[in-house]
């Protein structure tokens, strides 16, 4: 079940690279060298997430092999994406084929072959792209979750956007692209607070907020705009047409935003196109309003520590990725000197994890990723790090992260204490309870959109239409014979009620295990699950 984290990991560290590009324009200093350290240093810093940190391994390997170059040419590109592959597969610890890095190889084979044949870039190019296609078709093949969940690899298929994009813009060719819709989540029994925080989306009858400049080729007269205003009106309302000799600036809600942008591409060409899912702007502003108080008291924070005089450096320092006022809270009692808000669906960047680090005076820097699409930029961000002795604890989950800070030892080496909390994190058994946002099939189990998930250590192992049911039949997978100590997280959509009936089932039917519930306040997950 896909969790959209792979295309914004993507997106946001190909921006970051593009951000570096554009502010060159400003300096003048526009070199094939500067445009390369550019490209490198933005992907590398603003890199999110695996298929994120790997594509910015793919820039740089790339950008490194051209630098030099005034002017390119097939060997040159050929010879460049080889570079680029063996850049990345050597920044993943332990690459697995059926990925982004699948998809890549694959192409820089064809590049190379191809490099001998051709002398015609775009002929290049188009033989390039059609096989790194075939390629990501084949990643189903290639791992078994992919076939069974009827899809191919999200990260290889972001690739191949970036390479067509790529080609697209060497050729000239103008592509009108529109978001597709986002399943919404499933409604939950919880309390009168988040209900009403809830907005209903019946009366919304367009559900797409389209916008866009037409730069006017062809003539535009009153009775054309009038034309072009009858035509929106037939697909949606809220509509603003606002028009001058050059340009035509256009706002309209409507099902359907590409029936809109394919009418005003009769009248010129296309820019500034922007299309927002209106019916989930409410959840995105709860979310937006959690980074904001989040952004806000780190602010705060730092203010405090920019006025107070500064602390000596320390031995140990800590830092953890953590989401939830809850278990924000619980971090922070266990001596965490820098929290990072993200997670699932927000995972940091390098240049986040480099902030953090800047901001702990200390010699050595322990982090805790607590999930494991993040582990990648915080190894990225300790290779960045010439000052400080940074570890890098392997933790994909916050339960995983609280037990290892736990096991910590000042008395110890950073080696020893790295050795203990690896050791201490492994013995965390962790559940997940969260829902499904599309139909699919993973490890036999049928889900449908809108079901609730238990996640384990080892993937999906329950599905229910009941939060509470499906919460206790994956309790039943993961919690064994040697089971002590059970901790339920309940998440900001749960009622404390809730939570504690369910703590009550639990201690009736492990009456050997101690049974603790935490407010964690955490999105997403109903639960988080620890046991020990």
């Amino acid at each position: 079940v896909p969790d959209g984290d792979t295309g914004t990991n993507m997106t946001m560290t190909i921006m970051s690279a593009a951000k570096e590009v554009s502010a060159l324009d400003a300096t003048g200093d526009i070199t094939m060298q500067s445009l390369c350290k550019a490209i490198s240093s933005g992907s590398l810093r603003g890199a999110r997430g695996n298929s994120g940190v790997i594509l910015s391994q793919l820039f740089r390997g790339f950008t490194k092999a051209i630098a030099e170059e005034d002017v390119l040419d097939i060997p040159k590109l050929a010879v460049a994406v080889e570079k680029a592959v063996e850049t990345a597969y050597k920044a993943v610890m332990k690459p697995k084929e059926g990925t982004i890095l699948t998809v890549a190889k694959g192409t820089a084979d064809k590049a190379s072959e191809v490099a001998r044949k051709v002398s015609d870039i775009e002929e290049f190019g188009t033989i390039v792209l059609a096989h790194a296609n075939k390629v990501l078709a084949s990643t189903p093949d290639l791992l078994p979750v992919l076939k069974e969940a009827g899809v191919v690899d999200s990260g290889g298929q972001g690739l191949v956007e970036v390479l067509q994009g790529a080609f697209d813009a060497l050729t000239g060719k103008t592509t009108v692209i529109v978001e597709a819709p986002v399943t919404s989540k499933p409604s939950v029994n919880v309390t009168d607070a988040n209900v009403n925080n809830d907005v209903s989306t019946a009366d919304i009858r367009f559900g797409y907020c389209t916008e866009f400049i037409i730069m006017l080729e062809k003539e535009y007269t009153a009775e054309t705009e009038k034309e072009f205003k009858t035509y929106l009106s037939s697909i949606g309302d809220s509509l603003v047409v606002v028009s001058d000799d050059e340009i035509v600036k256009v706002h309209v809600h409507t099902n359907h935003p590409g029936l809109a942008f394919e009418k005003g591409l009769t009248y010129g060409s296309l820019t500034s196109m922007k299309v927002d899912n209106m019916r989930e702007e409410h959840q995105e502003k709860l979310i937006k309003d959690a980074e904001n108080v989040a952004k806000r008291q780190n602010e705060e924070a730092l203010s405090a520590t920019s006025q107070a005089p500064a602390a000596p450096r320390k031995p140990y320092g800590f830092i953890a990725v953590s989401i939830g006022e809850g278990i924000n809270e619980i971090f922070n009692g266990l001596g965490v000197d820098y929290l990072i808000e993200g997670g699932q669906t927000m995972n940091p960047s390098t240049e986040d994890m480099l902030t953090a680090i800047a901001k702990v005076n200390a010699d050595t820097v322990f982090i805790l990723p607590n999930n494991k699409n993040i582990i990648l930029a915080a190894n990225q961000a300790k290779t960045l790090t010439e000052d400080k002795n940074i570890v890098v604890i392997p933790s994909t989950t916050m339960p995983q992260g609280i037990s290892a800070i736990i096991g910590f030892d000042p008395s110890k080496s950073p080696e020893e204490n790295e050795t203990d909390m690896i050791k201490d994190m492994k013995l965390v058994k962790t559940g997940q309870i969260t829902y499904a946002v599309r139909d699919t099939s993973v490890n036999g189990l049928s889900i449908n959109l809108g079901d609730i998930m238990g996640i384990s250590d080892q993937g999906i192992e329950a599905v229910g239409k009941e939060i509470e049911t499906t919460c206790l039949d994956l309790l039943d997978k993961i919690a064994d014979d040697d089971a002590e100590l059970i901790c339920l997280y309940y998440g900001e959509e749960v009622s404390e009620e809730a939570a504690n009936a369910l703590v009550e089932q639990v201690e009736t039917l492990y009456p050997d295990c101690d049974v603790e519930l935490h407010y964690g306040g955490q999105p997403i997950y109903y639960y988080v699950i620890s046991v020990e």
